[in-house]
């Protein structure tokens, strides 16, 4: 009975959002990439979870630098196609797909040229988040960088004042 009272709350307070996390996993998630980025460079990860009628839910993060040692070694996140493999493995092996990824900037969370041409996947729907200060402390939707992936180097930009509407981080996520 809790779990469909859960899912009933959850579809009135968050019914509209294109994409969701629980809090506690969203800011778990910005303080392993906070440690991992040193508060000196970037650091990153694919976010995990369920897609059910357009409606994302994030139920994990896969670090970079777990699929991909040497990613970070540079300062920026240079992801090498190798890493793919153990994601789709860990993909198949959990039932969960690639709802979204999120990386860290050194400033506000604006889209570089290299990730407007390089997304960390490329098929249209996509969505990638950018969080300012290298993480340095826990940001709502509504100071990252959302970005939803268009299909040939062009994107939609979801971030600033929409972005609740887009992204929720709740209780409820």
């Amino acid at each position: 009975m809790s779990f469909s009272l859960r899912a009933i709350i959850r579809g009135l307070v968050a019914r509209e959002h294109k994409l969701s996390c629980k809090k506690k996993i969203w800011t778990d998630g910005l303080a392993e990439l906070r440690c991992r980025g040193g508060g000196r460079h970037e650091s990153g990860a694919f976010l995990l979870g369920t897609n059910t009628d357009g409606k994302r839910r994030v139920e994990r993060f896969v670090f970079y630098d777990d699929l991909d040692a040497h990613c970070l070694d540079t300062g920026i996140v240079v992801f090498d196609g190798v890493g793919y493999g153990p994601l789709w493995q860990l993909c198949k092996k959990t039932g969960l797909s690639v709802v979204a990824d999120v990386h860290t900037h050194p400033g506000a969370p604006f889209q570089s040229d290299a990730d407007q041409k390089h997304p960390m996947i490329a098929i249209a729907g996509h969505i990638a988040l950018i969080v300012p200060d290298f993480a340095n402390k826990t940001v709502r939707a509504n100071e990252l960088g959302i970005y939803e992936y268009k299909g040939a180097h062009r994107w939609n930009n979801r971030s600033g004042k929409n972005a609740d509407n887009y992204f929720y981080i709740g209780m409820w996520g």
